[in-house]
Order: structure tokens, then sequence, then C-alpha cells
């Protein structure tokens, strides 16, 4: 009885990955196919090479979307194969055979864990790398930053404070910058210049006719001005262009850093971290929620084939992954937390899921 239980465990966990994998790369040469043909002006326009689109770009593409959809590619897989074992009358043979509906889960349990830990290294290692090359060729050949920057003020240490009226990406200038430092609630001293360019090789800026004012403890106050000074302050270029797609490129340490960082300076652009970092984990352990919910909803037999199982899958699919970006919104809004946010969709389908093992059984 053993030696059986355990080679339908391999059947069935063979099956699963093996449709996993055959729909995910159906999938993706369909996606690579549209996605050629929406870009291909932008490639020839700006004479990306065949070398760079091939290379830089799909081959960082395919685990960035392969992951981003992979609750769907695991739902429409368990679906699919579970609805074909009911048609076969293969699950009412195993139920009949003294296994329990519970015992019958444990392969698709063990599959959903092989999608969930490749889809989790994927999210903290690989993916942040890919994106580095991808939006870089993104940048060059598709998108471009927006040509200016308006009303920057952050924190960029307990204390100090710095403001910026505008930046230009096209010379990397800031426009009528303040830096202040604050100390036992008093003004100690407070930097301004007209502009201040970013020198990529100093990692520092050149301020331009400059202003500097030390407010002393005996009421003095002591002046120096002058038409060029060189500084270095705790703020680069990138840091105004925090975006949903940049920090994407962050390994998770990195990530973790720039979320305290960004806690301490106030800066608004915080939730896009926040989502990046709650999205890495709680996409695989969808996988586990939505191999359950598949194997539930297609494992009786039904009239009419398996067409109504495969419809309800991909329409609850679509469902999930639409609940999750739409639940993106209550966090851009300040209706929730990015932690609430993210893990909304997770707990609403584990109760559904949960509702729903209850019923299949019977």
């Amino acid at each position: 009885m053993l030696h059986g239980i355990k080679k339908l465990d391999k059947y069935i966990f063979r099956r699963f990955m093996m449709t996993f994998f055959i729909a995910l790369l159906l999938i993706i040469g369909v996606v690579i196919i549209f996605d050629i043909s929406e870009k291909i002006d932008s490639f020839v326009s700006k004479q990306a090479t065949l070398h760079a689109i091939i290379f830089d770009y799909y081959i960082n593409f395919i685990p960035y979307f392969m992951n981003m959809f992979s609750p769907l590619f695991v739902f429409i897989a368990v679906i699919f194969m579970t609805s074909r074992m009911a048609q076969n009358s293969e699950i009412i043979a195993i139920l009949s055979g003294g296994i329990s509906y519970r015992r019958m889960l444990a392969p698709y349990v063990v599959g959903a864990f092989v999608v969930s830990s490749l889809s989790l290294v994927l999210n903290l290692f690989v993916i942040p790398k890919a994106n580095v090359v991808r939006l870089d060729f993104e940048d060059k050949y598709v998108y471009h930053h927006a040509a200016a920057v308006d009303e920057v003020h952050y924190q960029i240490e307990p204390g100090t404070f710095f403001y910026a009226e505008s930046f230009s990406n096209w010379n990397n200038t800031a426009y009528h910058i303040t830096l202040e430092r604050i100390e036992n609630n008093r003004l100690v001293r407070k930097l301004s210049a007209e502009t201040a360019t970013w020198d990529s090789t100093a990692k520092g800026w050149k301020l331009q006719k400059y202003f500097e004012r030390e407010y002393l403890p005996d009421g003095q106050d002591r002046i120096v001005t002058g038409a060029k000074k060189d500084t270095v302050i705790d703020f680069t270029v990138t840091d105004f262009y925090r975006n949903k797609k940049t920090v994407g490129s962050l390994p998770i340490k990195d990530l973790n850093e720039l979320i305290e960082t960004q806690r301490m300076r106030g800066d608004p652009s915080i939730m896009y971290s926040l989502i990046e970092k709650n999205n890495r984990y709680s996409l695989p352990f969808s996988a586990f929620i939505l191999t359950i919910m598949g194997v539930c909803l297609s494992s009786r037999k039904k009239r009419g084939g398996m067409g109504w199982n495969i419809a309800i899958g991909i329409a609850l699919a679509f469902t999930y992954i639409l609940f999750m970006k739409f639940s993106e919104m209550f966090v851009y809004t300040g209706v929730m937390t990015p932690l609430v946010a993210i893990w909304l969709p997770n707990v609403v389908f584990t109760l559904v899921t949960v509702y729903l093992y209850h019923l299949a059984p019977k």
C-alpha cells in the first residue's frame, strides 16, 4: 500500500510540474511576441542591437514576467491536470482505494512548495539583478525619466533637512537648494545655493553661488558666500527618481536599508519600497493557496467535461491578480498600510480556499 501511495505521489507531482512548465513556456512565448510587436518601433528608431534586445532585455524580462504571473500559471496547471484526472475517473479511483482527500493533496502541496521556493529565489536574488539590466535597456531604448522633478523636501538624517525647488535629469542639476541643520529645536546652520550639479566621479555636489550661514550660540551669525563649492550630501541623483520600478532592482538587503533611510527622511516614496518588499514574500505564498483551491474546484467529475473548470479557474486566477493590483491602490490613497493591502488578497483567498476544502470531500 505504501509503495502504491508513493507511486501515486510521483505521478501527481510529475504531471503538476510538467503542466506548469508547459503552460509557462507557451504563455511566455505569446507574451514575448506581443511585446516585440508593441516595442518594435522603439527598437528600430533608437537603433537597439539584436544582442541587446535578446540578452539585455528579453533574457532579463522572462524571469520578471514568469514570477509576476506565477499564480496564474499555477492555478491553470492545477485546474487543467486535475480536471483531466477527474474526467478520466482517476480521482474517484484514488479516493475509492482508501486514500483520503487530505492525503491526495500531499503531492500538490509539494509541487506548490517547489513553485513557491522558485518564486522566492527569483524575487530575492535573480530578479533584482535582472531588473538592473532590463530597466537600463528600457531607459535607453523604450522609456525615459521625466525631464524634471519639482519640490523635493526630505530629512536626509536626523536634524538635517534638504530642499530643492526642482531637479533636471538632462544635466543632473538641482535648482535653488537649501540644506538646514537643526539641533535642540534650534536652527544652527543653513546652506543655500542657486544650483547643485551632481559629480558622478567625486560622488558629491558642485554648488554654484552658495550662501552659508551659521547661527552661533551667542546670537552672532557667521556668513560665508562664494561662487563655487564642492560638498557631500547624503542624497544622490537616484533619490530623485525612487519609484515602483527602481526599487525592484534592489537586493533585499539594500531594499531594507532603503526603507529605513526613507522612514527616517519621511520620504513619501517609501510606499513603493514597502509594496515591493511585501510583494516579494506574498507572491510565493499564493502558490499554496491557489494550488489547494484549484484542486478543490476541479476534483469532481462534472457534466460537460473540464471546460467549465478551466473557465472558472482562469476567471478566479485573474480575479486574484486584479485583486492584488487593486489592493495597491489602497496604499497610494493612504487607506491601508502596505503590509495589510498586499497580504489582503492572500487572506481573503485563504478563507475561500478553507471553505472550498471543507466542501470538496462531500
